[in-house]
């Protein structure tokens, strides 16, 4: 190792006095999940999972993960509604979470508490739920990564913090706790994992096991060597994996602490941001909506696939979209970039080959009474054409007039319809935004800057 991850380990790697402390609350926590399961004569048992089982956690950064094991015959309604009741009684500030089945957070003594009921399995194929096999994974890493090697997972955990590619839920689209540790497990050492990865292509597929002939359509495939039909890589965004190849070229070539511990950006001026945006040759508009009052996993995905929706419209009508964001605080904004200049009032549309005598009819009989017509079917260098005339030469009217037609997600489409705004320059240059401005049009590497 080199003189910066000696000095980021010395800083990331719990002392045994931490791990002492972390142990003890471990065992409290236990103990009163174990006495409330007791208490209510339920055939369950408590079991730590995640950094803190397996000793990969980096310090002052760790969530305790507790999973309550049931057996097969409870339904999966059974086992979140006791989940929640276990988990109100010794946790506060609690929100309740679903994914296959409720599961619910909180905290105890200022630390952060997850409770995610599941069903006890000695092997994948047993499992009833997604969530089955997260013992499997803790028990794995247990088994197979030496105490040698946590050193090397944890300096690859800040190194993905630090770069923004740690974590696989929606927010963030990155790289698991888990595949952190099973990708250390394959190249052996953070120095050769990152000039392994500096190969990669999309689609790569990686294995610790032997796999079977699943099909994966990701930039990043690991197949899970719990269950080899599962890909852990699953969240890893086209985003982020060439962001994690860019950073590992990078850093190989010029090592630097930032790429573990960013400066943070300080926000730009009101009068700044302005002052950059108009030296761009195009304009933004921004949809802003209120938040839906649902979590995370839930609402990150459905705003990537209302912009996914409005851009394809967009681009439908011939309206040019170079870029497209999304920043969430109590709003959602929903951001384009796109081209000053309207729309001309009419276009060409484009027909058959002359030589497709059938097509001709159609295409003819089509267009014979369209009212937006502007100038009939024709011929021109052995083609047919038509000049109508545009339903929008302003992508501002577009918005206003066919965004509610849109299937923008279930809780997104509710709120559309009750309420938005749209907004241009100069409301767009506020308080409110000055960060997304600020990290969007520094356009800089979180190491860089």
């Amino acid at each position: 190792m080199n003189k910066i991850e000696k000095q980021v380990l010395k800083k990331i790697t719990p002392s045994l006095e931490y791990k002492t402390k972390i142990k003890k609350i471990t065992l409290e926590i236990s103990k009163k999940l174990e006495y409330e399961i007791k208490k209510r004569r339920l055939p369950a048992t408590v079991e730590l999972v995640g950094s803190i089982a397996k000793d990969t956690y980096l310090k002052n950064d760790l969530d305790f993960d507790f999973f309550i094991k049931f057996p097969t015959k409870y339904s999966k309604d059974e086992i979140g509604k006791n989940a929640l009741l276990l988990g109100k009684k010794i946790l506060v500030n609690t929100e309740e979470s679903f994914a296959e089945h409720p599961y619910i957070r909180g905290y105890f003594k200022k630390f952060k508490v997850e409770i995610v009921p599941c069903y006890e399995i000695e092997k994948s194929s047993q499992k009833l739920s997604a969530v089955d096999r997260t013992p499997l994974h803790t028990k794995y890493i247990k088994k197979f990564l030496p105490d040698s090697k946590k050193s090397q997972v944890r300096l690859f955990k800040q190194f993905l913090k630090g770069i923004g590619c740690y974590g696989a839920e929606a927010e963030i689209e990155g790289f698991s706790g888990y595949l952190s540790e099973i990708l250390i497990l394959k190249y052996s050492s953070f120095k050769k994992l990152l000039e392994g990865a500096q190969k990669w292509k999309r689609g790569e597929r990686l294995t610790l096991i032997k796999e079977g002939n699943q099909i994966f359509e990701t930039p990043l495939v690991f197949i899970d060597p719990v269950d080899e039909n599962r890909n852990v890589a699953s969240a890893v965004s086209k985003e982020k994996f060439d962001l994690f190849i860019k950073a590992c070229k990078d850093y190989t070539k010029k090592p630097n602490i930032k790429f573990f511990f960013p400066k943070k950006i300080k926000p730009w001026s009101l009068k700044k941001i302005n002052e950059e945006i108009e030296k761009q040759k195009c304009q933004y508009l921004c949809i802003q909506l209120k938040k839906p009052n649902i979590i995370s996993e839930n609402l990150y995905p459905q705003v990537r696939k209302a912009i996914r929706s409005i851009k394809k419209m967009c681009r439908r009508y011939d309206f040019t979209v170079f870029d497209a964001k999304f920043y969430i605080n109590k709003e959602i904004y929903m951001i384009f970039k796109t081209k000053i200049e309207p729309l001309s009032k009419t276009t060409i549309h484009i027909g058959p080959p002359t030589r497709l005598k059938e097509n001709i009819d159609d295409f003819i009989k089509k267009w014979k009474d369209d009212p937006r017509v502007i100038k009939k079917p024709y011929e021109k260098n052995g083609r047919y054409y038509v000049e109508i005339k545009r339903d929008y030469t302003n992508i501002k009217e577009l918005l206003i007039t066919q965004i509610k037609n849109l299937s923008l997600g279930k809780h997104i489409d509710q709120i559309i319809k009750d309420n938005y705004l749209i907004l241009e320059k100069p409301d767009l240059i506020n308080n409110n935004l000055r960060m997304f401005w600020t990290e969007y049009l520094d356009n800089k590497m979180t190491w860089e800057r």
